[in-house]
């Protein structure tokens, strides 16, 4: 057995006065008690002052087939299975040491995550989608996911759950990255997006959709799918990020889950393509700040994933600086840990596992620098890392 104790302590949903004491058998959480809590005989503590205890960070979007490199997806159809394999062990590592502990994969390339990485015995824990299923050279058509009418639709679902897929992403829009595709319109017609979710559905899997435009958050909403990625809400009558009070008030009440994928390296810039496309756009970095604080404001199930490995500035390990940019948008600092813990555990399939200092669950836990509950940038001050049990010193200050 091996304790953890802090000055301050968020156990997933609240921080809990005075600290916690965390007890740890093996690759698993048997303890959860106040800060002040006497150790039992025998079992060494580790007691960083002044720093908070958590549960491992959870981040919901990620491309590990991603280096993070200036080509990091377009390179994709050239690399060999070798080096997919070393990319992801490596993305892994770099997700590991910012203290994420469990991450959902909702890009995978020729399903190297779900056929090879989802297992690892020393984590992160992976949940993964497969290639993404998108119409003919649509957004990321590039990861072999291309699937266009009925039955092509039906065949993809039926791949994903025979392969073992946790979730089925599907590209409710154009995207960035892609330079043939248009954010601002949808991609498939609600007929196509609704036999995705209740083939889906049918197979016991979720299905979260990749929806930039506005039209396209409302055929997800109208579809019934489970999680929208970005819900950027472009494309309407002006330029820039407009999500309508009613889109805002319908998106709450369905619950379903949105990422909006914030999250970037202090002081970086976009690259030149995802410039271009938002200033054909309008979207600004002040309009994303605003567009999320609308979404926070009207109680719109939010959780944290930053969409990371996809360029330079969106690297492995980024996920802290979206909730500092969430907090940024008006979320208070436990909402905003919350989302990249309990909440974003849930979301993914995970909460039975992971995501609280709970007895019980795995031992994934996080000593950060400060008192994360006033000050969220502590979640960038990384001391330890615990992945089911095992101990990673962390790098330090992102």
């Amino acid at each position: 057995m091996h304790a953890y104790r802090a000055d301050h302590a968020f156990d997933g949903t609240r921080m809990l006065p005075g600290g916690a004491l965390v007890l740890v058998e093996g690759t698993t959480i048997v303890g959860v008690e106040p800060g002040s809590a006497a150790v039992p005989d025998g079992c060494p503590v580790t007691h960083l002052p002044g720093t908070t205890l958590m549960p491992g960070l959870v981040e919901t979007h990620t491309h590990l087939c991603g280096d993070s490199g200036p080509r990091a997806l377009e390179q994709l159809p050239e690399l060999t299975d070798d080096d997919l394999d070393a990319i992801v062990r490596r993305s892994l590592a770099e997700q590991l040491a910012a203290g994420v502990t469990a991450v959902r994969d909702l890009g995978d390339a020729h399903w190297t995550v779900v056929d090879r990485h989802r297992h690892h015995p020393d984590g992160p824990t992976v949940v993964a989608s497969g290639p993404p299923v998108t119409v003919t050279a649509g957004h990321c058509w590039n990861m072999g996911g291309e699937a266009d009418g009925p039955q092509a639709l039906r065949a993809a679902v039926r791949e994903r759950a025979e392969r073992g897929a946790d979730v089925v992403k599907v590209m409710a829009s154009g995207g960035m990255i892609t330079a043939t595709t248009d954010v601002t319109k949808p991609q498939y017609p609600l007929d196509d997006l609704r036999l995705v979710v209740r083939a889906a559905h049918a197979a016991g899997l979720p299905v979260t959709a990749h929806a930039h435009a506005v039209a396209a958050v409302e055929l997800c909403l109208q579809a019934g799918v489970d999680g929208i990625e970005h819900c950027t809400c472009v494309g309407g009558a002006t330029l820039g990020m407009h999500a309508p009070p009613d889109l805002v008030a319908r998106l709450a009440a369905s619950g379903v889950v949105v990422c909006p994928t914030q999250g970037h390296v202090p002081g970086s810039t976009y690259p030149p393509n995802i410039r271009a496309v938002m200033e054909r756009t309008g979207i600004t970095p002040e309009g994303i700040v605003d567009h999320v604080r609308t979404l926070v404001e009207g109680g719109v199930r939010l959780v944290a994933g930053s969409d990371s490995g996809i360029y330079p500035d969106k690297r492995h390990g980024v996920l802290p600086w979206a909730l500092v940019e969430l907090v940024e948008a008006g979320a208070p600092p436990v909402v905003a840990l919350a989302a990249a813990t309990a909440h974003a555990a849930d979301a993914i399939g995970l909460g039975a596992r992971t995501g609280r200092l709970r007895a019980g669950l795995d031992a994934d836990l996080l000593l950060v620098d400060g008192d994360a509950g006033t000050d969220v940038t502590a979640v960038t001050r990384v001391r330890t890392v615990v992945s089911r049990g095992r101990v990673v010193r962390g790098p330090g200050p992102l």
